[in-house]
């Protein structure tokens, strides 16, 4: 068991570890409107802990995006609708969590549009952005994401928050390390991918993160209201997709 939760810890943090915020465009790593920080949740949605941070963030009024697994949405899709009635924006972290380095192209493909036609029939919206898990993003899955209209984006700061080891406070403390406006922050909303329960931690976390962006003056929100002139013209140009293929040897 313990092997098992360190491998997963590993797997998780090692592939993502070549995006670290120094290394990435402004562009793919999130950055937006200085004056705003966008929150994000990956893995999701789980009908046990996605709830949870819904009711969380009704009560800060805060909106947020959520990049969702098409096998979990197809698992719970009156949870989807509910994420977004709630008016949260719904974004594609693929089918499932596996590297998109070690998909084919077509299978790849394949896997990332029956996830944006899995959105947009659920929450009658059509996706904008486009997440790795692990944070590494192929060559051909920056072709997909151009053919189906998707923006990649990766994160500014995060809270290590899928460990077995993480606490609110380890996450507050991580997260604001790297914590600035026009930043992007990524915490879990899950454990499909991370230790079981670990999404404790960032929903702990996520009420003091929101005080600390308000008392800097900082707005809140989804990529939908950060994007700046930065991120809507992001594409998943050449200069990306190179520094992606670089990154992933």
């Amino acid at each position: 068991m313990i092997r098992g939760l360190a491998a997963a810890a590993v797997a998780h943090a090692a592939p993502a570890a070549l995006f670290v915020p120094q290394l990435r465009t402004p562009k793919l790593a999130g950055r937006g409107d200085p004056g705003h920080v966008a929150l994000t949740f990956d893995d999701g949605p789980n009908p046990e802990s996605t709830p949870q941070f819904l009711r969380a963030l009704e009560k800060l009024d805060v909106r947020a995006t959520f990049f969702v697994l098409g096998r979990e949405l197809a698992a719970a899709p009156e949870l989807g609708r509910e994420i977004a009635a709630a008016g949260h924006e719904i974004a594609v972290h693929g089918w499932d969590h596996r590297c998109f380095l070690r998909r084919s192209p077509k299978a790849l493909h394949d896997d990332l549009t029956r996830t944006v036609d899995l959105i947009e029939l659920i929450t009658g919206t059509r996706p904008q952005w486009l997440r790795a898990p692990y944070g590494v993003f192929s060559a051909s899955a920056l072709v997909s994401a151009h053919r189906l209209g998707l923006r990649p984006v990766l994160w500014t700061t995060w809270g290590f928050d899928w460990t077995s080891r993480a606490t609110p406070r380890s996450v507050v403390r991580t997260v604001c390390r790297r914590l600035n406006g026009g930043g992007t922050i990524l915490l879990h909303d899950s454990d499909v991918a991370a230790a079981p329960g670990a999404w404790r931690s960032a929903l702990g976390a996520v009420p003091v993160l929101v005080s600390e962006c308000r008392e800097r003056g900082l707005a809140v929100g989804p990529l939908r209201e950060h994007a700046s002139g930065a991120l809507r013209g992001l594409e998943s140009g050449v200069e990306v997709g190179r520094r992606v293929e670089r990154a992933g040897r």
